[in-house]
This record gives C-alpha cells, sequence and structure tokens, in this order.
C-alpha cells in the first residue's frame, strides 16, 4: 500500500456582516484611523453582532457551504476538529454544536485550543488521523469570535481583533499532493506576555475578574512581536531549506494576519516577492485561528492543483508552526 498523504479537497469560509471601521472604534477609545493604519495594518474587521451568538454560528455556516460546494453528504463526514481559543461554552464542544446544526451524526468531534497556531495545528492532527488509514474525510474548522474576549477600552488591542471562521475538507491520497511537511513548537515563555487571565480554573469568574477586565485579551505587543517575527520566520526556513524550496518554486506564503509590521518583516526576511504573499489583514483584522483559512477561501479561484504553498503561525502560549502542502485542485474549477 503506497503511503497516504492528506489532502484539502475543499475549503469555506463565514465572516460576519456587521462591519466595524477605524472611525467607530476611535469613538471608543483615543485613538484614529491614521494610527491604526500605520501600526498594525487594519482599516476594518467583522464582528457578529447579537445575543446568543458563539463561534458555533460562523462554524456552522461555514461547514454547511463546505458541503455544499464539495457535494459531501453528511454521513460521509468521521471527524470534525473545531480549533478555537472563544468556544460557546468549555463544554459541551463547539464541533459537536456545529456538527449538530448540520445534521453530521457519525463523526467523532472535539475542540482543540491553540490560539492563532491552532488551524497550522489542526492541520497535522488532522494529516495523523489520515494516515491512519481509517479515516477517509474529516472536517477541520478554525476561527475565533474575537469581540467577545476583546477590551473595547484598551486602545492598544481593540483595533487588532474580528471575528472569522474556516472549514477545510481533508482527504486521503496517493498523489504527491497535500500535505509534505510540517514543523511545530511551543515555548512556555510566552505564559505571561499574552494571555486572557481570568475565566479558567486557575482565576475563575468573579466580580473581582470582571471589574478589572480579566475575562480580555492582554498582551506585551513588543514582546509579541519580538518573538512572533523571529520565530514565523525561522520555521518557514526551515521548512523551505528541508524541501529544496526558493522563492522561485514557492507559489504562495500564507502568514497568520496578527499584524501588517510582521507580515512585512517576514517577508523581507523570506526572500519571498510580495505578489506571492496572500494578505487581508486590512479587511478583517486579526481573527486567531481563523486567519489562514480565511486567506486561503479568498485566494481559492487563484489556486492550482500542486501549487506549493507555505502556512506559517504564531499565537498565545508561545506556539508557532509552519506546514508546507501542495494544493490538491484547481479552484476555480471546484
Amino acid at each position: 500500500m503506497k503511503q497516504l498523504n492528506a489532502v484539502i479537497t475543499g475549503i469555506a469560509a463565514s465572516v460576519p456582516d456587521y462591519i466595524l471601521t477605524n472611525e467607530e472604534i476611535s469613538t471608543m477609545v483615543d485613538t484614529t484611523d491614521e494610527w491604526i493604519m500605520t501600526r498594525v495594518g487594519i482599516k476594518e474587521r467583522r464582528i457578529l453582532k447579537g445575543e446568543k451568538q458563539g463561534i458555533s454560528v460562523l462554524g456552522t455556516k461555514a461547514v454547511k457551504e463546505l458541503l455544499a460546494k464539495t457535494h459531501t453528504g453528511t454521513e460521509e463526514i468521521d471527524v470534525l476538529v473545531f480549533a478555537t481559543s472563544t468556544p460557546d461554552h468549555f463544554f459541551p464542544s463547539s464541533a459537536s454544536i456545529a456538527a449538530e446544526n448540520n445534521g453530521i451524526k457519525n463523526a467523532f468531534c472535539f475542540d482543540m485550543e491553540v490560539a492563532c497556531s491552532g488551524f497550522v495545528y489542526g492541520l497535522e492532527i488532522c494529516n495523523g488521523l489520515i494516515k491512519t488509514g481509517k479515516y477517509k474525510k474529516i472536517i477541520l474548522v478554525a476561527g475565533d469570535k474575537m469581540s467577545s474576549i476583546t477590551n473595547y477600552k484598551d486602545r492598544t488591542t481593540c483595533p487588532l481583533f474580528g471575528d472569522a471562521a474556516g472549514a477545510v475538507l481533508i482527504e486521503p491520497t496517493e498523489e504527491n499532493i497535500g500535505i509534505i511537511d510540517t514543523e511545530l513548537h511551543t515555548d512556555g515563555v510566552g505564559y505571561k506576555p499574552l494571555l486572557m487571565k481570568a475565566g479558567g480554573s486557575k482565576y475563575p469568574s468573579s466580580h473581582e475578574t470582571v471589574d478589572n477586565a480579566e475575562h480580555t485579551v492582554h498582551q506585551d505587543g513588543k514582546v509579541v512581536f519580538k518573538y512572533a517575527v523571529s520565530r514565523m520566520t525561522e520555521v518557514t526556513e526551515n521548512i523551505m531549506k528541508r524541501n529544496n524550496l526558493t522563492a522561485n518554486n514557492v507559489d504562495w506564503l500564507v502568514p497568520h494576519q496578527a499584524n501588517m509590521r510582521i507580515i512585512d518583516a517576514i517577508i523581507d526576511r523570506s526572500g519571498l516577492p510580495r505578489e506571492k504573499v496572500m494578505i487581508n489583514i486590512e479587511r478583517y483584522g486579526n481573527t486567531s485561528a481563523g486567519t489562514i483559512p480565511l486567506c486561503l477561501w479568498e485566494w481559492e479561484s487563484r489556486l492550482r492543483k500542486g501549487d506549493n504553498i507555505i502556512l506559517t503561525a504564531f499565537g498565545a502560549g508561545f506556539s508557532w508552526g509552519s506546514v508546507y502542502l501542495k494544493w490538491g485542485y484547481d479552484g476555480d474549477k471546484i
């Protein structure tokens, strides 16, 4: 039996209708459009409005679209994995909610949390499941409702985040396409510079934690920037060297959309031309685990079977990684 590779055979995404502009943010905190664009390169972001609207709302829509466009029956899905840091509840999983909402009854489902690195970590997990030969169709959902953990009184963080979810269908193949190589890392030095302090078992919810805004994202921007640039560049270079990839034969680089200055630094250090880098941060902001699948979804029609694509992400933990994959289909024909 030939070796199985896990290949992405379809992609979908869901973004909210509401657009939060820099002008509106400037009415909440002391900031301006120019200040935000200069420092992070974000013009607007999508926000999921309404009561009782969790990330499963976006995940459900992405899965529904994915099943429809790939002509996949719900009974065919073996596994559904949801990479998110903002689940609807601690339990049950958002994966189980998205599955139920789409009538998926034969799959086992679970959430995983690796912050902004969720999609690249999730691909490695799904790759391992496919290589067992036991599972034929896996859905990986990745996304976050970052607005639910954003402090809109903090001018340093509130311009950064938006809401979105993406979903990919992953299947086995014996062709030389799909996930070719991965490199993933974690360094606990990132505990204090990037965290949401309260809400877990160490700091359970209380009046004090709510009053102190400890249920929202806190970060040391300078430390996160330094680590993000160095680590994402390092794993990207390692993946390229191991697989004899150069600026000439890499078709696309898809970096996590956290900050335009981080993306610019990675472009400069990787040597890849800017026209080969997927960038949509200006319109969506940082959607955490959702940024990479959101890029792939927007660029789908331009992707060709066999394209060499490098994904790279960095998130809380610190967690980071890179995936080298060969795209599985001509995106304009699906």
